[in-house]
């Protein structure tokens, strides 16, 4: 959901004579109005209920509000967490792995030997043998020559362990890759705040700039009354014609419209930031301010290029691409491990009862040839580095243009607030002149209305200038990684109430 309030900066030098006509004034007024467009989201807001105390927050109390309620930056967190809970997990990578397994095997035959098969006596020729000694071997069973080694069903149960103590920098590199991407995901939180931040500025001096766009409305409409009740007297008295008074008339109910449409934007302002701070009612309690001294140029451009989280970001994929290099260029590598079993059951064979009941070892795995395409993986990597370190320069440029955008952007709406001071000195002056011609009858009443609506034009384009130049000033201190500094100046604003700082 944004939240996008325009108002027109036209800033024309205002003059008595001749006077502008009501249509473009008419413009100037309504215009500004009709350009505030606040979408918001397709679900049905909270109704306001006027029994209920509207809660005054300042800009800090709702930022840190933001913070704390914001789905959108929980959600990021939990992309963090994740990140994080990954890093831990590929901290076991250097521990060795032990595992329990039993089996049971059926073989075919039990393992046997037969003595008869083995020398001497497999080279006996029983007919050469004397006939007595003949008769004594033939009488013994053949079974007592067979010697059982192993059952025919086997069971077994065993501890057996496993420790990769060289990878060729494998593990070291996927290590390196998890703690890169718990840095990524920390620097997208961190974009993320930051666009919460400018949004946040928008809609909570949106709020502000149309309750004054609204209270402008409210005076135009208690001027024009009081000229139209003063005109409606003179035309009984016989001093001015009926179009004059009609003509106030008109100006007057023109007034009214352009008032209520106005407080309509002002209460769209408000849902839009109660349902950004998820309270069915706020009213902001600080003020559009501007600064006596601007920050510098360059100073914004320097914090910006070292603190920017887009560029931090990037960084971390350059490291997750060196790592990923790495990686594959570790399946060249021999791995050199160590292993031992332990057998914790087996049967009562011959077999197990000389079998020992341990064994510990190192062993070697030299990959020769593989299907895995390590070749292709490395270039690969490299091209996803120099894609990265491409994008960092790029995102380096794009800054720099941005802040250097938004810098000239806040010097023109100051510039603006400035020169529109004098504008409104001169609306002011005009409508008295006008106001006191008109009484004695030496101007017409188009001519007061004109005079009216310039001063309600001027006051529009300076709420404008200066709802621009806290836009932009926000945009700037978020860029920079500035927020709190932001803050305190609102505090500082809030606390002092310097004329020079403060909006009247």
């Amino acid at each position: 959901m944004e939240q996008k309030i325009n108002l027109t900066h036209n800033s024309e030098n205002l003059s008595c004579n001749p006077p502008i006509g009501r249509s473009r004034l008419l413009a100037r007024v309504i215009l500004p109005l009709a350009l505030i467009s606040l979408p918001l989201q397709a679900t049905a807001p909270l109704e306001p209920t006027h029994s209920e105390p509207i809660a005054k927050v300042n800009f800090a109390q709702a930022w840190q509000t933001v913070l704390n309620v914001s789905n959108t930056l929980q959600a990021k967190q939990q992309q963090v967490n994740r990140a994080l809970a990954k890093q831990d997990a590929g901290k076991s990578l250097n521990y060795p792995s032990i595992d329990l397994t039993g089996s049971y095997t059926h073989l075919e035959k039990p393992i046997e030997l037969d003595l008869r098969d083995l020398n001497p006596l497999a080279a006996i020729d029983p007919a050469q043998l004397p006939p007595a000694l003949g008769q004594a071997i033939g009488a013994i069973p053949g079974s007592l020559f067979v010697t059982p080694f192993t059952e025919q069903d086997v069971f077994r149960s065993s501890l057996q362990a496993m420790w990769p103590i060289y990878t060729g920098g494998k593990i070291t590199a996927a290590q390196g890759i998890q703690a890169a991407q718990v840095v990524e995901q920390e620097q997208q939180l961190a974009l993320s705040q930051r666009d919460l931040f400018s949004q946040l500025v928008e809609r909570y001096y949106g709020v502000a700039v149309t309750a004054a766009l609204t209270e402008t409305q409210y005076q135009l409409v208690e001027s024009l009354t009081l000229h139209a009740d003063h005109a409606k007297k003179l035309e009984q008295q016989g001093q001015i014609a009926k179009v004059e008074r009609l003509n106030a008339q008109v100006a007057l109910e023109n007034a009214k419209v352009n008032w209520t449409s106005a407080k309509r934007q002002h209460e769209m302002t408000q849902i839009a930031l109660a349902s950004m701070l998820n309270q069915r009612q706020v009213q902001p309690a600080s003020s559009l301010f501007t600064l006596q001294q601007q920050p510098t140029l360059s100073r914004f451009n320097q914090l910006t290029i070292t603190t920017h989280p887009a560029l931090k970001l990037l960084e971390a994929k350059e490291v997750q691409a060196n790592g990923l290099v790495d990686l594959e260029k570790g399946g060249y590598y021999p791995t050199v491990f160590l292993y031992g079993n332990y057998t914790l059951y087996k049967d009562d064979s011959l077999f197990s009862q000389i079998e020992p009941d341990w064994m510990v070892g190192v062993g070697v795995k030299v990959p020769l040839l593989s299907r895995d395409g390590h070749s292709g993986k490395v270039q690969a990597a490299k091209s996803a580095l120099l894609q990265a370190r491409h994008t960092k320069a790029q995102t380096q440029q794009d800054l720099s243009l941005l802040v250097e955008q938004q810098y000239r952007q806040m010097m023109q709406a100051l510039e603006e607030i400035n020169a529109l001071n004098t504008s409104l000195a001169l609306a002011q002056e005009n409508l008295k002149l006008r106001e006191l011609a008109f009484n004695q009858g030496l101007s017409t009443s188009i001519d007061r209305v004109d005079a009216e609506l310039k001063l309600a034009a001027v006051k529009t384009q300076q709420l404008g200038a200066k709802y621009r130049y806290i836009q932009t000033y926000a945009k700037l201190m978020a860029v920079s990684g500035q927020i709190d500094e932001f803050i305190n100046r609102t505090n500082m604003q809030m606390t002092h109430q310097e004329p020079t700082h403060a909006s009247q």
